[in-house]
Order: C-alpha cells, then sequence, then structure tokens
C-alpha cells in the first residue's frame, strides 16, 4: 500500500502528477494550446515554488484528505474544455488550502 503524502512538498508533487492529467487533457483543444501552456506553465512554476520553499514541513491530514479530493475529482474531469477551466482552479485551491496566496 502506498503511504500517503506526508509533507507539504510530497502533497504539492501529488497535486503535480493530478495537474499533469488536466494538461494533457486541456492540450487536446489546439485553438487553446498556447493559452494552455502559458496557463499550466505558471502555475506548475507557482506550485513547485512553494513546494521548495516549505520542503519537508509536515502537513496536516486533512490538508492531505483534501487535496487528495481535488487530485480526484480533477481526474474524473472527460472534457478538454472542462480540463482548461481546472487548469487554473485547481492550483488555487491546492495553494489555498496549505495557506498559501495563490
Amino acid at each position: 500500500m502506498v503511504q500517503p503524502p506526508t509533507t507539504v512538498d510530497e502533497v504539492i508533487q501529488h497535486a503535480l502528477d493530478g495537474y499533469a492529467a488536466l494538461i494533457e487533457l486541456g492540450e487536446e483543444v489546439e485553438d487553446e494550446w498556447s493559452y494552455v501552456t502559458d496557463l499550466s506553465q505558471s502555475w506548475q512554476a507557482r506550485m513547485e515554488t512553494v513546494a521548495a520553499a516549505r520542503a519537508g514541513e509536515r502537513i496536516d491530514p486533512e490538508i492531505v484528505t483534501a487535496v487528495t479530493a481535488a487530485v480526484a475529482e480533477a481526474g474524473s474531469i472527460s472534457d478538454p474544455h472542462r480540463a482548461i477551466d481546472w487548469l487554473s482552479t485547481f492550483p488555487q485551491v491546492v495553494l489555498v488550502s496549505m495557506g498559501e496566496r495563490p
């Protein structure tokens, strides 16, 4: 059984893994490819900055549960246009749950 993440950087990596699926799905909309790329790079960089700044910091299990639920919800998206909508929403949910500014 895989152990749940216990640190901020581990939780953010879990979120980034889920985010990658949204990006891939959103990239299917050819007319929005540049937007998807720019938006996702910006949010990935923001989450990676927080992960680096708070690496090793223990995280409340309730936050792990919340982020895991957000990752599961993102994983349930099958419509590329809806995935694009989530490309800005998902990182904000993750960051705010950790007490970070989006």
